[in-house]
């Protein structure tokens, strides 16, 4: 058997917690063994030695379990599909279709620390199985042993079985994993923003408290929502006359560095006359508390508006920013029936002051208020606007709030979506970009959960396309304006990775009693060819690219000329500025190599079965080696 001529390349994801154990190595060195981190010897070098005592703690059926799922590492791999891309060579939007526990992982070791800002909308916990099939998630049977109310052999020990709180349970399992690896892609000033409703909000709460702090939580955000479902929702709890839900936002920073943009711009000519606020710091510009708790301020007495007032005050409006119109104001007018409804409309008008005549003025001049209003048939008919139907999409109006106070427009800043439903966080980054001229990139996820349509098969379906739709009504927007109407180098695409199985060959954990045959054998299949049937060049970069060297998924690909008799790629990480060279031939040629000029701090790649010692030895005078 021969011996392997250089080390392999990483085949599977980072470990967040062996990198955890690595810092506290590091201030800790007496505390870590060859078997992981000894708590007793931790404890002691805290200088304190205590009994366990009952003390505060937030738990549930199966915690243990998620916790030991992020030493998980993901086997699978990130491939890319320019074929589903928009504008591939020019963009840094992305959009990856798969497992978000399994993306998050892959994700970890190309953008730790670089998140700005994340907003997810995950399942809310209705009782239903989830569409998240984590390994760790217990049936129904597991849950009572693990509560205690069956015994190993599943004898009940109690009369009384309690089988309610497996739902939060499971929901919770399925949710630390991810807001877990989500707080480690934040940067240091990053935000979070979790929609959630009534049934786990408070449990979420809790989790996010656990794994971002409590001195880390910044504001609950309520949203009152008229939905035309929720009168029915109301009546099957027997609560028939009810007709306006409440959906959460849980905000939390990751840090104390965790800032918030003000949301305000200096008023100008232009703006004045529609009523721009010259400075809402100014306690005697600002609405008083009872009515900024709703974001309006009446003309006169505590409600004294008419419906004529109201459609003058919104025309205002709408003359400004005309296009951003998804429902005429007779149609909301008829729609809502109340006047302090209509002015609560989908676009969340926020009151302002110019000569002693009220105006209105978009959200995200405005101030973010702890109470909102979403007109759920609006945002549907924002969707319906690009040709798709698709029932309760978030509002974009809301997000693009969230985005211009949570993010930068002058730096590049990353906007990170991993339950991306319908893709509505994309659109607001691309809409909002285009508003204020800033340069955010998306990164969305999402699971190609099946779903009964007429033209999709699954919700990625609808969000990639959703996307496309975006960009080539607002590459329109652009062709129909004089003088250009976007900004010289906006960012119209995106590139799409799916999520699948590895190109490379895993090795498999062999049972104790396998014969020395049998590892011979799985020995030489990876001597033979580490490659599995079916990869390919463009598969094989991406792998390698996120896995051994923790590139961004905007990388470079270029063919290197110089090089005639074999087929070298350089690959680029522009935002780090470094880049790598990778070769797949079945055979390679170091004189053929010579023309590249390796230096010893850049990585070559290639495959194991193509070079011999001789080759290995000249090639690791020259440069870092790695094999598949």
């Amino acid at each position: 058997m021969r011996q392997r001529k250089a080390d392999p390349i990483e085949h599977q994801s980072s470990h967040p917690l062996h990198e955890r154990i690595e810092r506290l190595k590091q201030l800790f060195p007496e505390a870590v063994n060859e078997d992981g981190l000894d708590v007793d010897a931790l404890v002691n070098l805290l200088g304190k030695r205590e009994e366990r005592r009952e003390r505060y703690n937030f738990t549930w059926a199966g915690k243990q379990d998620a916790i030991l799922s992020l030493n998980k590492r993901s086997q699978a791999a990130l491939k890319p599909v320019p074929d589903e891309s928009l504008n591939w060579d020019s963009t840094g939007h992305l959009f990856i279709e798969g497992d978000n526990l399994e993306a998050l992982k892959l994700l970890y070791k190309s953008y730790f620390g670089r998140v700005k800002m994340i907003y997810i909308d995950p399942p809310y916990n209705t009782g239903k199985d989830f569409v998240y099939p984590d390994n760790h998630t217990e049936p129904l049977a597991n849950y009572l042993r693990l509560t205690g109310q069956v015994d190993e052999e599943g004898n009940i020990r109690t009369s009384n079985i309690e089988a309610s709180g497996r739902r939060h349970s499971n929901w919770l399992s399925m949710m630390y994993p991810r807001l877990f690896l989500a707080r480690q892609l934040l940067r240091e000033d990053g935000v979070i923003f979790v929609s959630i409703d009534d049934n786990e909000v408070h449990n979420l709460r809790m989790l996010m408290n656990l794994i971002f702090g409590e001195e880390n939580f910044r504001n609950e955000i309520s949203i009152r929502r008229y939905d035309k479902n929720i009168s029915n929702q109301f009546a099957d709890n027997g609560m028939k006359s009810l007709a306006v839900g409440f959906e959460r936002v849980l905000v939390y920073a990751k840090s104390s560095v965790g800032l918030f943009n003000p949301i305000y711009r200096p008023a100008t000519d232009s703006r004045q006359k529609f009523g721009y606020w010259k400075g809402f710091h100014n306690s005697a510009n600002r609405p008083t508390m009872r009515y900024e708790l709703l974001g309006v301020k009446p003309r006169r007495g505590q409600w004294k508006w008419q419906k004529a007032v109201a459609l003058e005050a919104v025309r205002n409006y709408e003359e400004y920013q005309e296009s951003h119109s998804e429902i005429s104001l007779e149609e909301h007018w008829e729609h809502t029936g109340k006047t302090k409804r209509f002015i609560r409309r989908r676009h969340e008008l926020t009151a302002g002051q110019n000569k002693g005549v009220e105006h209105w003025i978009p959200p995200s001049e405005g101030i973010l208020l702890s109470s909102n209003w979403i007109d759920i048939i609006a945002s549907e008919r924002s969707l319906r606007s690009l040709g798709i139907d698709f029932d309760a999409p978030k509002s974009i109006t809301f997000i693009k709030r969230l985005i211009a106070m949570g993010s930068s427009r002058s730096n590049s800043d990353i906007i990170l979506d991993f339950f991306a439903g319908s893709a509505t966080t994309a659109q607001a980054v691309l809409e909002q970009n285009r508003e204020d001229g800033g340069k955010r990139k998306f990164i969305m996820a999402q699971l190609p959960e099946p779903m009964s349509h007429e033209e999709f098969d699954n919700i990625a379906d609808v969000g990639k396309e959703r996307i496309r739709r975006v960009i080539q009504r607002m590459s329109s927007e652009n062709a129909s304006r004089l003088n250009g109407f976007g900004q010289p180098d906006e960012d119209l695409g995106f590139r799409v990775f799916r999520l699948d199985k590895s190109s490379m060959r895993q090795w498999q954990d062999l049972p104790s009693e396998t014969s020395a045959d049998d590892y011979d054998q799985q020995m030489a299949l990876f001597i033979a060819d580490p490659l599995l049937d079916g990869w390919t060049i463009p598969d094989v970069i991406a792998e390698v690219a996120v896995k051994e060297v923790g590139f961004s998924l905007t990388y470079r690909v270029e063919q290197v000329q110089a090089v005639a008799e074999q087929t070298v790629m350089k690959v680029i990480d522009d935002e780090k500025e470094q880049h790598f060279y990778i070769c797949l031939d079945d055979r390679v040629s170091f004189d053929a190599l010579k023309p590249l000029r390796l230096t010893p701090d850049v990585l070559f790649v290639f495959r194991d079965s193509a070079i011999d010692d001789t080759i290995v030895a000249n090639l690791a005078l020259a440069c870092r080696i790695k094999s598949i």
